[in-house]
Order: structure tokens, then C-alpha cells, then sequence
């Protein structure tokens, strides 16, 4: 784990002296001017770790605040990052034509100035626009055909939210405009797949109740995702306890007319907090003449249990969250996003999550609240 935050850090850093480069190459500035600059990018390149610092010594308001501006930065830095590379490319391939064709092409060429400033003015853009996408939560609704509901139910609702990452950031506000959204759905059953805290979770108050406002018939269920364990497992659990959630960790229970199963996340066993939980054993004792939802935070599907669910719910991917970012986590989570139809009669769902994690903006990836009906199937 502590490779992979190095990693993070390294890439991060090594993108915050590119534009360093990029803005010396448009702009000349003087030594006074790149130290200015040099050591806000340092602060910048360390925020989350002086975030999370903050809030642990209880500077909660300076924690929130930092938050704000160093995430927004992040993501600012990258889409000028990706604005850049684009404005290269382009610049690039006019050189390549112009060296092909023995033809002047200069005059399209982008200067530093102008393509720093355009990188600039599309990242502000972005910005501006993904701060409300972020807030505009749908609503998506699958559609499951199912024999295995008891007689006389012709329908069951559950509501899926997922990766709503409750902490500094992501408060009372949007948790209201999450619920809200859930209760117009009038849900049979509710369902939390992890990270539902993030990892600054010290001062949560009031988010608990209005979780409590929820109460479906069938109840609500709750599983860990990696957020939980960065967080610090007994908080996240007594939150989610207190909020009205039955927390499954490698258990099954049947609650009403259907098979519940959910799972802890993996990383767990990566920081070696948890011993690994056969998913096979866990699916096979489930009674097969009811529907089973078995709930997974990361979007893995085990070979082995196929044919074991009915419909597995995921999230943790947030569909990159902030386009071209979509690419790079697809790379790793192939299953990124949305609904898939597996061999054997199995069928996965993925959230792009209902909240934020780190900068509070979305773009070509809108939080979500998934509703999910379970339909009698015609005979």
C-alpha cells in the first residue's frame, strides 16, 4: 500500500513540474517568481497529507478549506496535464506534415504563451462545469427478469448508492440531494456497496440521522469498501451501524424474499487486516430457489461464482470520475461501469458512485443513484 501511495505521489509530482516548465516557457518569469510559484506546487504535491494531518490534530475548518482548494487544484492540474499533451500532439503532427510536404506549417503551430493559456482557460472551463455535474445525481434503473420471486410479488425495488465518500467535502448538502433521490424511488430495500465514508471522517455530524431516514421493508445493507479501511475500520463501521445499515462481511442472510451476500473489500487482506473469504463457500450456502444479490465493492468477478448470484453491485471505479480519466480505469477495472450479462445466467452491475472522492467535480461521468427492479418473469 505504501508503494502504491509513493507511486501516486511520484507521478503527481512529476506532473506538477511539467507545468512548472510549461508556465516558465510561456511566461519567463524571473527566479523570485518560479520560487513563489515552486513552493505552492510543493504544497499543492503534499496537501493530502497535510489535509489529513490537519483534521487529525482537530483543525477541522483549515482541513475542509485546505480540501477544497488543493482537490480542486488536482484536478485543475490535470486537465491542463491532458489539455497539454493534446495541444503537443496537434503541434507535432504539424511538423511532421510540414517536414513531409517541405511545406511552411509554422503558422498553425501553437506558441508556448498561447498553448499554455488555452491548456489554462480549458482546465478553468472544465472545472466550472464538472463543480455541477457533480451535483446532478441520476437516477439509472435495470431492469432484472427473475423467476425466483415468492408468489403473489410481482416486484421488488432496491436502491443501490455507492461511493458516496462522506467526509470533509461531500456533507450534508449533497448527502441530502443523494436521499432525496432515494426516497422518490420508494425502495423495497436499500444498499450502501463501500465507501461510504472517506478517508476524513472525524466530524460526521448529523449524517447518520439522515441516513436513518431510510427505512425500507426489507431493510438495508451495507458492505466495507477501501475507504473505510484508509479511514480506520471501527469508525467506518460504528458510522455506518449507526446510520441504519445491517454491515455484511463475509455473510450471507435472506431477508425477505431474496438471498442477501455481501463481502469485505480486498483491501483488507492487503493491509492484512482480514483473512481472505472464500466467495465460492459463501454463494453455495444460499438456499437456490431465491433470487441472490451478492454485494462486492470493487468490480471483480470471481470465475468460480458464476452462476452462484443472480445480480452482483459494484461500484469504486466512479467511471474515472473526471474524463480522460475513464481510460486509466478501465485499464484496471475492464468491468468499469454500468450493467453486464456473464455466462451462466449471472449479471453485474457497476455504479459510477453517488458522491466524490478528492476534487468535488465530475465530468462525463455524473454521480448516480441506481435503482433496481426485480420483475417477475412472464411463464
Amino acid at each position: 500500500m505504501s508503494f502504491f501511495f509513493l507511486t501516486v505521489f511520484v507521478i503527481y509530482g512529476g506532473m506538477h513540474v511539467y507545468v512548472f516548465l510549461r508556465a516558465r516557457n510561456a511566461f519567463a518569469f524571473g527566479p523570485g517568481a518560479g520560487t513563489a510559484l515552486s513552493l505552492f506546487m510543493l504544497v499543492m504535491t503534499i496537501a493530502p497529507f497535510l489535509i489529513r494531518l490537519l483534521e487529525r490534530y482537530g483543525y477541522e475548518l483549515a482541513a475542509r478549506t485546505l480540501s477544497y482548494i488543493a482537490y480542486l487544484w488536482m484536478a485543475g492540474i490535470f486537465i491542463f496535464f491532458c489539455s497539454s499533451f493534446l495541444v503537443e500532439l496537434v503541434n507535432l503532427v504539424s511538423r511532421i506534415i510540414g517536414w513531409a510536404t517541405r511545406a511552411h506549417f509554422t503558422g498553425l503551430l501553437i506558441q508556448p504563451r498561447g498553448s499554455f493559456l488555452l491548456c489554462l482557460g480549458i482546465s478553468f472551463v472544465i472545472c466550472v462545469y464538472g463543480y455541477f455535474e457533480a451535483k446532478d445525481i441520476r437516477t439509472e434503473r435495470i431492469r432484472i427478469e427473475t423467476s425466483k420471486l415468492p408468489a403473489g410479488m410481482d416486484r421488488l425495488t432496491i436502491v443501490q448508492i455507492s461511493d458516496v465518500h462522506l467526509g470533509l467535502i461531500v456533507r450534508n448538502a449533497r448527502l441530502e440531494n443523494i436521499l432525496a433521490v432515494v426516497k422518490e424511488a420508494s425502495p423495497d430495500m436499500f444498499i450502501s456497496t463501500g465507501d461510504l465514508v472517506d478517508a476524513q471522517i472525524n466530524q460526521l455530524l448529523g449524517l447518520a440521522e439522515l441516513l436513518r431516514q431510510v427505512n425500507p421493508r426489507y431493510g438495508k445493507f451495507a458492505i466495507t469498501g477501501n475507504h473505510e479501511f484508509y479511514a480506520g475500520l471501527e469508525k467506518a463501521l460504528i458510522f455506518t451501524r449507526e446510520a441504519g445499515f445491517t454491515i455484511l462481511r463475509g455473510e450471507a442472510v435472506s431477508s425477505g424474499p431474496i438471498n442477501i451476500a455481501g463481502v469485505d473489500d480486498r483491501t483488507g487482506v492487503q493491509m492484512g487486516l482480514l483473512r481472505p473469504v472464500s466467495e465460492k463457500a459463501l454463494l453455495e450456502a444460499l438456499p437456490k430457489d431465491k433470487f441472490t444479490l451478492f454485494l462486492k465493492h470493487q468490480p471483480r468477478v470471481a470465475p468460480e461464482t458464476l452462476g452462484l448470484f443472480d445480480l452482483q453491485i459494484s461500484g469504486h471505479t466512479h467511471k474515472g470520475q473526471i474524463f480522460p480519466f475513464t481510460y486509466l480505469s478501465e485499464l484496471t477495472y475492464p468491468l468499469n461501469s454500468g450493467r453486464y450479462d456473464l455466462p451462466k445466467g449471472s449479471v453485474l452491475y457497476v455504479s459510477r458512485g453517488s458522491g466524490t472522492w478528492g476534487p468535488p467535480i465530475r465530468f462525463l461521468s455524473p454521480p448516480e443513484v441506481t435503482v433496481i427492479e426485480l420483475v417477475r418473469k412472464p411463464q
